[in-house]
């Protein structure tokens, strides 16, 4: 089989992260969550002090976001890449409450975008990979040969959201994070730049009903139809 690109999109929520990890494994190609890098700038803010009362020091981070480098390292317990930010572990640091309340605004600077593409666009140069995200099929690599939209009722991802941060102990509002969800999709589609959109050769999952094995079925099945050709 020919090596492919594989882009995953969608709103938030949906497990982009965990169904692009699983995929990528499983056909031992390298997964990059671009999520996760904007998760990463916006903590770089809350640690800088850029992000005071909700409000962004635009001109603060636009000076030092050449200085924010992201990487992804495989975790021998998880058998799943970390993120790194400027070559500190933040995978968990990452994925509180705090960091998804304020990661939609920062992710719609045009500055931090073009920063995080150019690093996703290096990363994914000699192809086999697969990246998840806003806007990996219409802006960082609208030539993949596999492009997936992801979607599902927004209670649905407010469930899987909750459940997810009640598992790591986290004390969490299930309303709270209904509106955390609904807000990101507000924010997402009707940002200046790179807004989230199905690109037109992108094939629609929705996977409010669907279970793990099914999706990973249906994943396979798409992986093999291209590469294969």
């Amino acid at each position: 089989m020919r090596k492919i690109t594989i882009a995953i999109d969608g709103f938030s929520s949906c497990g982009k992260s965990t169904m692009a990890k699983d995929l990528a494994r499983e056909i031992g190609y390298i997964y990059i969550d671009s999520g996760a890098m904007y998760r990463a700038v916006t903590l770089y803010c809350i640690e800088n002090g850029l992000l005071c009362n909700g409000q962004i020091d635009v001109e603060k981070l636009r000076n030092e976001i050449d200085n924010i480098h992201i990487s992804f390292r495989p975790n021998e317990k998880t058998n799943r890449p970390d993120t790194y930010l400027n070559g500190t572990n933040v995978e968990n640091k990452i994925r509180t409450m705090e960091v998804s309340a304020h990661v939609s605004p920062v992710a719609a600077l045009d500055f931090v975008r073009e920063a995080m593409v150019r690093q996703q666009q290096e990363m994914g140069r000699q192809k086999g990979i697969v990246m998840d995200g806003r806007d990996i099929g219409t802006t960082v690599f609208p030539d993949a040969e596999l492009k997936i939209f992801v979607t599902a009722s927004p209670e649905i991802r407010a469930q899987r959201r909750y459940d997810e941060l009640k598992a790591k102990g986290q004390d969490v509002d299930f309303d709270d994070i209904l509106e955390n969800v609904k807000q990101r999709d507000y924010i997402d589609q009707n940002r200046e730049v790179s807004p989230l959109r199905k690109a037109d050769d992108a094939l629609l999952l929705d996977n409010s009903h669907l279970t793990i094995e099914q999706q990973k079925e249906w994943l396979a099945e798409q992986f093999e139809r291209i590469a294969g050709q």
